[in-house]
């Protein structure tokens, strides 16, 4: 193994065991920022996430996660703070304050002011006794054996800790919330992940005069005609009763071509794929996603409640949707 691999192996392993050290030590303090944002958020509040040095840009990615999982979160720079921005700061809101050493003066000075509009203060840090930890109301380590760094200085493992710490946070407080990923669609209406949430799948699926709907009984040539005037890879089969039976696909044709010389005046019924996965048209597009991924296929029947056959999900079709 090349000595640069085993050195970046270290840094991770001393990472590692940072959050091991991280996951071990949550206590109370973890609990009482949970409530305190809990109660903050109920009251009309706000998440306010700030620190200084690479503790700021943490700050910046625990607001944003906070916010894209509906719980309402600003970034406060320190040093804007002193020169207006303290304006955003409100009764009722909820100052997070990220400094591992807990010795920041930007930070300390700003909490005298913090705590005059009504704020309540937390100290996200690995130094208990530090100054501001002792200053402020409520108190969550985030402690780690040691740096990843050589010389035990630059932020590397403790910036690491205190990005999960905010991670679990923000995750553990969307559980309490009851916050539901049809909300999380709401808040990402551009993104692929919340138009697979909004979308369901009539919205994205083939229909009528797309698709191919035969009794089982058809001979694969006919069915083979049939596809080819849908444009689709798939003939879907129904019993007498008009329920799914089965599936035939390009796929099934090829592999049985070889041993079936008149395979094209074969009826359907001989050659089906029984039991194919489906979907329910008022299903969300992100329950098909999900098939399609778990069964690596390529199209997903779409059923009604009596397993009667209604249209095709074409996972050829999802980029025009852009859902992936």
């Amino acid at each position: 193994m090349r000595k640069e691999i085993a050195e970046a192996q270290s840094v991770i392993d001393c990472e590692i065991a940072g959050l091991q050290s991280l996951r071990n030590q949550l206590d109370t303090g973890f609990i009482a920022t949970l409530e305190a944002a809990q109660q903050c958020l109920e009251q009309g509040g706000k998440l306010i996430v700030t620190g200084v040095g690479k503790s700021l840009h943490i700050a910046e990615k625990i607001a944003a996660t906070l916010t894209s999982t509906g719980s309402t979160a600003v970034v406060l720079n320190p040093m804007q703070a002193i020169h207006g921005d303290l304006g955003i700061v409100q009764q009722h809101d909820l100052l997070l304050a990220f400094s591992y050493s807990g010795e920041s003066e930007e930070l300390i000075h700003l909490l005298p002011a913090i705590k005059r509009m009504g704020a309540t203060t937390v100290a996200v840090t690995g130094c208990l006794q530090s100054t501001l930890a002792k200053s402020c109301k409520i108190v969550a380590s985030v402690a780690i054996p040691a740096e990843a760094c050589p010389f035990n200085l630059a932020p590397t493992t403790s910036s690491t800790a205190s990005l999960v710490w905010g991670d679990a946070l923000a995750m553990v407080l969307l559980r309490a919330r009851g916050f539901r990923r049809e909300d999380y669609a709401c808040l990402h209406p551009a993104g692929a992940i919340g138009r697979a949430l909004l979308l369901r799948v009539r919205d994205i699926m083939r229909k009528k005069d797309r698709i191919v709907i035969v009794p089982n009984d058809t001979d694969i040539k006919t069915a083979l005609l049939s596809m080819t005037k849908a444009r689709t890879g798939l003939a879907i089969a129904i019993d007498p009763n008009g329920k799914l039976e089965g599936v035939f696909s390009d796929g099934d044709l090829r592999r049985n071509l070889e041993n079936h010389e008149d395979l094209l005046h074969q009826p359907l019924n001989l050659f089906l794929t029984h039991n194919p996965v489906t979907v329910y048209e008022d299903d969300l597009a992100v329950d098909a996603l999900t098939q399609f991924e778990s069964h690596q296929i390529d199209d997903l029947v779409v059923v009604d409640q009596n397993q009667c056959p209604v249209g095709v999900v074409d996972i050829q079709d999802l980029p025009k949707f852009k859902i992936i």
